[in-house]
């Protein structure tokens, strides 16, 4: 086996899509991996490793601080709040003088006393990062990481104020074993993820639920793995749609659904509650798919959880046998299409907005909103604007679901 002579890059940062409760905005860190920090580094000869593929159980070990210590570059990314992230990057500020590069995206809050240090932004748009973000930042972080890695300049505070600390040096016949295990999980993680996502964007949805299950075999208790698979598991309605339902239920039960703020958790649950009532048509399942939409607009402004709300209670409306709690859920329903309005149309105005990946969803969450309301020719321009993005089949198939069900009154 040949060795790989190149310098080590590891990176401290959180796995998929995560909330940041500050902004209460959903951020794909895989994104900012795959499309920032994993091509900066590569391009400055380092080679990539991430520490999630280390810490498999939540725990941090002999590895992790093997890697903290050893490796020549450390890339903290600390948006989102992630208590992993800061404190791992605490021990590598302990262990090492120099060399450490912390990041965030721009709309996120320092935790703890990091004000005083250099810190590396990057901004998201939606859940993603828009192209020409994803290449301005590549660019600025490739030439930090060359300056850093020549530097003899401190960037540890700990060093900083105490410059007469020695820092450890260890020597580990064992490193090079564990860098090349380390690389070949992540490699076999990523693989499994992006095999999901794939089948899941083609409604293989038994194939994605497999490639989810194998995953979080991997990973246990990662919330973003665990969302995914609730989802593909009901989605593939096997060995039926019932059955199907309360397995993905069960799945996302590990989230705590009624504690959680995590708009992705709360639209999920909400779905399968919907799907639950629409089944059944036991009112307890559509009370809590209010519920849990309720949460994910009202504390997050998620738009997807808004307009999941406003159908559903539509649809309690015409299961009251009080007419004054139709009249009451009918008018809320109304309320959230007009905050979902203006909460859209904010969005669109953006310099940025061509730039986002949830662009279609923006328009066709508009255009149901719209057509809600009687507004039927802003509606139909809103829609041909979704339309013109080529969605795909089953995104073509869920607008026309809600189309449907919102025409109906």
């Amino acid at each position: 086996m040949t060795t790989d002579t190149r310098k080590v890059c590891f990176v401290v940062m959180g796995f998929g899509k995560k909330t940041d409760y500050e902004s209460g905005r959903t951020l794909d860190l895989d994104a900012t991996y795959e499309a920032i920090i994993q091509p900066a580094a590569t391009e400055e000869g380092l080679r990539c490793i991430r520490s999630d593929e280390i810490m498999q159980s939540g725990v941090i070990d002999v590895a992790m601080y093997e890697m903290l210590l050893r490796a020549e570059l450390v890339i903290a990314d600390i948006s989102t709040g992630n208590v992993n992230a800061v404190y791992e990057l605490g021990v590598r500020h302990a262990l090492r003088p120099n060399a450490t590069v912390i990041m965030k995206e721009s709309e996120g809050k320092l935790y703890f006393d990091l004000n005083h240090v250099s810190t590396f932004q990057y901004e998201h748009l939606g859940k993603d990062i828009g192209a020409r973000e994803a290449e301005r930042a590549k660019r600025a972080l490739r030439a930090l990481i060359g300056e850093v890695m020549i530097s003899a300049k401190p960037d540890s505070p700990v060093y900083t104020f105490l410059p007469k600390l020695q820092h450890p040096r260890l020597t580990d016949e064992e490193y090079a074993e564990l860098l090349n295990e380390t690389e070949a999980d992540q490699e076999r993680l990523a693989g499994y993820m992006r095999t999901g996502e794939l089948c899941s964007r083609a409604s293989q949805h038994e194939d994605a639920a497999k490639a989810f299950a194998a995953a979080a075999a991997m990973k246990p208790g990662e919330p973003y793995i665990i969302q995914q698979l609730a989802l593909a598991t009901y989605k593939a309605k096997a060995p039926s749609e019932l059955e199907a339902l309360i397995s993905g239920i069960r799945i996302i039960d590990a989230l705590d659904p009624d504690r959680s703020n995590d708009p992705e958790t709360l639209g999920i649950v909400g779905a399968m509650r919907k799907r639950l009532w629409l089944l059944t048509k036991d009112r307890a399942q559509l009370d809590a798919a209010i519920r849990y939409y309720a949460r994910g607009f009202e504390l997050r402004r998620d738009y997807y959880n808004g307009e999941n709300m406003a159908l559903c209670c539509d649809y309690r409306s015409k299961t009251q046998s009080d007419p004054l709690e139709a009249q009451y859920d009918r008018m809320s329903a109304q309320k959230i299409r007009l905050a979902l309005i203006d909460l859209l149309n904010e969005l669109i105005q953006t310099k940025t907005f061509e730039e986002r990946s949830d662009r279609g969803w923006i328009h066709a969450t508009l255009a149901n909103s719209l057509f809600a309301l009687g507004n039927k020719d802003e509606a139909e321009k809103q829609e041909e604007l979704f339309f013109s993005g080529k969605p795909a089949q089953w995104e073509i198939d869920t607008y026309n679901a809600n189309k449907v069900a919102v025409l109906a009154g």
